[in-house]
């Protein structure tokens, strides 16, 4: 047996989110998942199984599907195998012999695998008992050493990501040094079934997305309507308040646009195909920026006019493959929070301290922790001058800093044409999302020919800020609603009060609560079906309104009402004025 080699260095091990030793545990789990399959279904093909984020997968060609009894039988299989301790054997072969070995077996996926590594590097195994695998590791010492796994679900995964190749079967789990990992981590996964928007969005009436329409496509039903006119108004406030001025891009635009600013060229694929208007090629909108630099090059600027700062929420389209397609928050339509401000050399720092402090103001309201990254310039292929790239990349950590802004860099991550900041979310359950970034454009003012008029009476280049703070709304709307569990804020939920007659007798007087409370600016409903008192108060917590309102005949001779709030149990009896004020100061302070 050779010696296994250093693997410390690369980076999929090194930033692995938990480390080296859990990227070695799971990598080893993984290896004992497909041997366990390739013994219990001799006729599967074996592709790839690398580990991922919170555990690993195998891809199978077979054409059973495997079911959940499978996976029992899986399971079992793979605790047999780590309780006999198989050592993992490293092993180099030539390409020869493992071109021979493979083609022998059929397995046409290691092939392609084995037509991947250079002519003139290693072609390495691991082995443990009858599985053989090309590998470059690192594992365990031997299967005993994964003590506490489960396989979650299995799913289809076209091969190579490509949805034109064939689709396999992906067999997921996780693996976790201890027992109590394990179980932390499976009641996390329960809970984000219990919290999955496409779950929610159905039960709760939020939206739907129709085969007749197209896949990737939202419609937001009344309640969800409600939500977003509250964040767009929301948003347009403290926009309006800073400075930003409103602005309104066309859906389509001919072709000739996207050739100037690049995307043509370099996105094409995510754009959808031309369509013929007049004889010219037209496109549906990709990105909101180049409409924003026609608005901004439609006149001449002085520089006693910068900054300027154009704000839209612009409805865009992008080409997403079906497979990756996930509710409100993988879509083909989404309308992005975008805004692009042109400024100075010498104003850029200060406009991204006033982004970062915009986009403290939003997500503290949305109840949203957070973490920034400042994305530096890639290693080989990018734009711009290296002083470029060092002033804007600087202007950006100084921001950070100023702001007293905790962050990490990340080295080579930045945009082509620009470094930029990008944030991360945490929920509730404490996943990350990328939302929010900024971005220094160095590109675009380039192809558009972007200036401003100097004090010297000479024309510059502007500096260009690209920046969305919520990213898209149907993302957003949808990692929000797992966020909170379906239970909206009183400030943006669609419906506040329900008002509940405790009999007939009561019907008036809670349709006068209702319509008072509705008078004072408050989303309320009466209740007057023909149902019980009971159902109808299960229905309202089930449809997770914040306040419900019993109201019988003692209520209505005192003029009083007994809310009682969702989550905090029933509140004194008080006056419809004072309930009407609890209501408006909720509203208003949406921090709470």
């Amino acid at each position: 047996m050779a010696n296994a080699p250093i693997t410390e260095d690369r980076p999929d091990v090194a930033h692995y989110p938990g480390g080296g030793d859990l990227y070695r545990l799971r990598h080893s789990a993984a290896h004992v998942l497909a041997t366990a399959v390739v013994e219990l279904f001799p006729e599967v093909k074996v592709a790839g199984g690398p580990p991922v984020e919170n555990g690993f997968y195998y891809d199978f060609a077979r054409e059973e599907p495997f079911t959940p009894e499978d996976l029992e039988r899986i399971e079992a299989r793979m605790r047999e195998i780590i309780a006999a301790n198989q050592p993992f054997e490293y092993s180099e072969t030539t390409r020869d012999e493992a071109q021979r070995r493979f083609e022998a077996s059929g397995e046409k996926y290691k092939l392609h695998f084995l037509s991947q590594i250079p002519a003139d590097a290693k072609v390495t195994y691991y082995k443990n008992g009858p599985f053989l695998d090309l590998c470059r590791g690192p594992h365990l010492d031997s299967t005993g050493g994964v003590k506490a796994f489960k396989l979650t679900h299995v799913a289809g995964a076209y091969w190579l990501g490509n949805e034109r190749n064939e689709m396999l079967q992906r067999i997921y789990g996780t693996a976790f040094p201890s027992a109590e990992g394990l179980t932390g981590h499976l009641e996390r996964i329960e809970e984000a079934l219990r919290r999955d928007h496409r779950r929610l969005g159905k039960e709760l009436d939020l939206y739907s997305i129709h085969e007749e329409i197209g896949a990737g496509l939202i419609l937001w039903h009344p309640k969800a309507g409600m939500v977003r006119h509250l964040i767009e108004q929301f948003w347009k406030e403290e926009h309006l308040r800073r400075g930003y001025e409103l602005v309104y891009t066309p859906h389509i635009a001919n072709e000739k646009l996207y050739e100037i600013s690049g995307h043509l060229q370099n996105y094409a694929e995510m754009m959808y195909a031309p369509m013929d208007i007049d004889g010219q090629p037209y496109r549906a909108k990709p990105m909101n920026c180049p409409g924003h630099i026609m608005i901004y090059n439609t006149h001449k600027h002085s520089y006693r006019e910068l900054p300027i700062r154009y704000a839209e929420l612009g409805t865009v389209y992008r080409y997403e493959r079906s497979g990756v397609l996930h509710g409100m928050e993988r879509v083909r339509g989404f309308t992005q929070d975008d805004s692009h401000i042109f400024c100075t050399r010498e104003q850029l720092e200060g406009e991204v301290l006033g982004i970062l402090d915009l986009m403290d103001t939003l997500l503290n309201s949305f109840h949203y922790e957070y973490t920034c990254y400042l994305a530096t310039r890639p290693k080989d292929k990018y734009l711009g001058t290296e002083e470029e790239w060092a002033f804007a990349t600087e202007a950006l950590r100084q921001a950070l800093e100023r702001r007293h802004l905790p962050y990490e860099v990340d080295e080579g991550g930045g945009a082509f044409y620009a470094p930029k900041i990008d944030v991360k979310l945490r929920d509730a359950i404490g996943r990350e999302w990328q939302c929010p970034t900024i971005q220094v454009d160095l590109n675009l003012p380039k192809r558009f020919h972007v200036t401003y008029t100097g004090s010297d009476g000479q024309e510059h280049e502007v500096v260009m800020l690209h920046r969305a703070l919520l990213g898209s709304l149907e993302r957003f709307m949808g990692i929000y609603i797992e966020h909170v569990g379906g239970e909206f804020p009183v400030w943006l939920a669609p419906m506040q009060v329900v008002v509940i007659p405790a009999n007939p007798k009561a019907h008036d007087y809670a349709a006068d609560t209702a319509q008072f409370l509705k008078s004072g600016g408050v989303r309320a409903s009466v209740d007057l079906r023909e149902e019980k008192m009971g159902a109808k108060i299960r229905d309202a917590e089930l449809e997770k309104i914040p306040y419900m309102v019993v109201v019988g005949p003692r209520e209505a001779e005192a003029g009083t009402v007994a809310p009682r709030r969702k989550g905090k149990g029933q509140l004194e009896a008080m006056s419809r004025q004072a309930f009407l004020e609890r209501i408006r100061a909720e509203t208003r302070d949406r921090a709470s």
